[in-house]
């Protein structure tokens, strides 16, 4: 069994987000899913966007890396869209980390605005919609292929999927995607079964 941390995505902490997380426990996991907004919610991802300035990076990412803390050591960080900067952060610069999952965004691992390198060795899977204006139009889709470019051959994975939604895999939002939801938590469950504590 893995022990996985999901950061929600910057809407909050949805039943959608709940319902993916049990998904993943199905599969046989625990799953953490802290709250980073502390109960609120936002009816869009520009409402979701002026929320989290509100409450500020330093507060942001003081309740994630708590999040951590209380997990067990080797612990799976896990990020939806905007959650991604929070995962994406602790595989990058925590030790211990067993695996990250990335969806539907990713940071660059280098240059003037990456964390640094990826942890060599450390497995990641990326997913998104390959036509997802945000996804795949703001960058993130070629700072994953180049993630799995530069990273231990065999350890990381980019996924794509039909489509253009963004927060697909969120069963509470418009943009769900049912079908490639079922693809992307048959995936990551492969990845949690080779990086799970024997």
């Amino acid at each position: 069994m893995a022990q996985i941390v999901l950061f929600h995505h910057v809407q909050g902490l949805t039943d959608g987000v709940r319902a993916f997380a049990r998904r993943l426990e199905e599969g046989g996991h625990e799953v953490i899913a802290p709250d980073l907004f502390d109960g609120a919610r936002a009816g869009s991802i520009e409402e979701g966007l002026a929320l989290a300035g509100r409450i500020g990076d330093e507060v942001l990412d003081a309740r994630a890396d708590a999040a951590i803390e209380s997990a067990a050591p080797g612990v799976v960080v896990a990020g939806m869209s905007f959650g991604v900067m929070a995962a994406q952060r602790i595989a990058q610069t925590r030790a211990g980390v067993r695996g990250a999952l990335l969806y539907e965004s990713c940071l660059p691992v280098t240059g003037e605005w990456a964390i640094g390198p990826w942890p060599d060795g450390l497995p990641v899977q990326i997913h998104g919609k390959a036509d997802d204006p945000v996804f795949a139009g703001d960058g993130d889709l070629d700072a994953a292929r180049e993630l799995v470019a530069l990273a231990r051959p065999g350890t990381a994975a980019v996924f794509t999927y039909p489509g253009d939604q963004h927060l697909f895999l969120d069963e509470s939002l418009p943009g769900y995607d049912a079908d490639a939801t079922r693809l992307v938590i048959e995936r990551s469950l492969e990845l949690l079964r080779a990086v799970a504590p024997r």
